[in-house]
């Protein structure tokens, strides 16, 4: 009976828990996503300004370089808000990374405002999972870390990250599986009921200040016919070599810039400062992450002309916004290029006769969500993100398995934990030193997977603390036997966490062939 009422009050410790940092996240999340919002319709009108008194873009250089500065200088110092943010979360709640929160989250936000408004090719989605994941982390600190257990604060982050992406995408489920099938990498009971509750109340909270209306508005044809399945599985071919290409140069991109020695890494955003001025005076529907490009794709003519043009600024230039290292993200921008793909390739067979122009729309979705699985290698997360974002579950299954399958076969990582092995090699950041814990849940068929506890060949210097098995916690000793969906909570000492750290993600998550 004790045991029953202490299950009970865990739980609704844990619910009132995620509740608070559903709504304070979908708070900051909302005011951070309708900032961004009105400094680009600001930047849009400022040129439509410009275009009647042209002497005025000397003054908004004066002001966008030495803010570019700035905010080259501010990323440089502080490597933890660079980029989208998903990888240092990440890095979090694998436990091989850490940092405070209120210097990342105060310098995120705003520098994810003056990054993203101006109508740079970045997205404010990885950001508001970073804001998201600082805000959860602060809350559950703010208990006293002394009596926080080391799952309890991943939690915290995890669901804060998960209710980041809600608000800033109005789309809850989706949310809280990005954040447990790419970042978090844990399907616990524990887990998923926090995650999802702090992702709904986010999603409240953001309805009030966006409404109901999808977030991509997009109409499409209900029903996709039978006969056209051969042209989605060749679209999926498409999008996944193109995923992979995609996933080659942005890697890359922080090993070519430094090439040019003489060229300051805090200088790299003058350059895309500069280079969307020319991009706003000619096409300024195309700022921005993308949200305004997409809708209005169907609306364009369907010329194979303008939509690889639009393809091509689209990739090169997000591409250069994201090199700039400055805080933004790449999570809609992604999103954008799979829609011109798509749009792409279904003009091309307009023109060749193949199909009716009245499937333009469902190309368009069924790409987003191919490019995005094939790139994130999160195929349930694209499936759920579009379906909740436009409205429409059809076909999006074939698409997004195959176009993962292309990119696992051409030897593709997903792109945020490979940005995560780049970032923890090359930046400076907190250190893990002296007793650190960990948390990792046992995947089916691993070398972990109905194991005694006494026959694996543990890192040294490892103890295991505690095993969550659904609602249950067991103090584990030599003769426990793991089991499928187990979460270890394990406890690391030395010098040599890392190693360690990545030796039992193996056994827990690496199937056995």
């Amino acid at each position: 009976m004790f045991r029953f009422k202490f299950l009970k009050y865990s739980n609704a410790r844990s619910v009132g828990r995620a509740i608070v940092i559903g709504v304070a996240v979908g708070l900051v999340a909302s005011v951070f996503r309708l900032a961004i919002q009105d400094v680009l319709v600001l930047t849009k009108l400022a040129f439509l300004f410009f275009h009647q008194q042209p002497l005025w873009l000397l003054a908004w250089v004066a002001v966008t370089v030495p803010l570019a500065l700035f905010l080259g200088r501010m990323a440089q110092k502080n490597p933890n808000i660079k980029g989208s943010g998903i990888p240092q979360v990440e890095g979090q709640l694998t436990g091989q990374f850490d940092e405070q929160w209120w210097p990342v989250l105060w310098r995120k936000f705003f520098g994810g405002i003056l990054s993203i408004g101006p109508g740079l090719f970045l997205g404010r989605e990885g950001p508001s999972i970073q804001v998201g994941a600082t805000v959860g982390q602060g809350i559950v600190e703010g208990r006293g870390k002394k009596k926080l257990t080391a799952i309890e604060r991943r939690v915290g982050i995890a669901s804060g990250a998960a209710a980041g992406l809600s608000a800033a995408f109005n789309a809850p489920i989706a949310s809280s599986m990005f954040v447990l099938e790419e970042v978090y990498h844990n399907f616990s009971p524990l887990v998923w009921l926090s995650v999802f509750i702090s992702s709904i109340s986010a999603n409240f909270v953001s309805m009030q200040f966006f409404g109901l209306k999808p977030d991509l508005d997009l109409p499409h044809e209900m029903y996709f016919p039978v006969n056209q399945y051969g042209y989605l599985l060749l679209l999926g071919l498409f999008l996944g070599i193109l995923g992979r290409l995609y996933q080659y140069v942005i890697l890359r991109l922080g090993t070519w810039s430094r090439k040019v020695t003489w060229f300051k890494p805090a200088w790299y955003p003058v350059i895309p400062f500069l280079l969307v001025i020319p991009i706003a005076w000619w096409w300024p529907n195309t700022l921005g992450g993308g949200n305004g490009l997409i809708i209005s794709l169907t609306n364009l003519p369907t010329s194979v002309s303008l939509f690889l043009w639009l393809f091509v600024l689209r990739f090169v230039f997000s591409m250069i916004s994201y090199g700039s290292e400055l805080p933004g993200g790449i999570f809609l921008p992604i999103l954008t290029l799979g829609a011109v793909l798509g749009g792409l390739y279904c003009v091309i067979l307009i023109h060749l006769g193949l199909i009716p122009a009245r499937f333009l729309a469902n190309y368009v979705i069924y790409a987003m969500a191919g490019y995005f699985a094939c790139i994130s290698k999160a195929p349930f997360t694209a499936i759920l993100l579009i379906t909740e974002m436009v409205g429409s579950l059809a076909h999006l299954m074939p698409l997004a398995v195959v176009a993962y399958l292309v990119v696992d076969v051409l030897g593709g990582a997903p792109v945020y934990t490979a940005m995560f092995e780049s970032f923890i090699h090359r930046q400076p950041h907190q250190s893990l030193e002296g007793i650190t814990q960990m948390t990792t849940t046992i995947y089916a068929g691993t070398a972990l997977d109905g194991v005694l506890v006494k026959d694996y060949p543990w890192p040294p210097s490892c103890l295991i603390l505690m095993v969550y098995r659904g609602e249950e916690e067991i103090v584990p000793h030599g003769d426990t036997r793991l089991q499928v969906g187990d979460t270890l909570v394990i406890q690391l000492t030395g010098a040599s966490h890392l190693k360690s750290q990545q030796a039992i993600i193996s056994g827990a998550h690496q199937v056995i062939d």
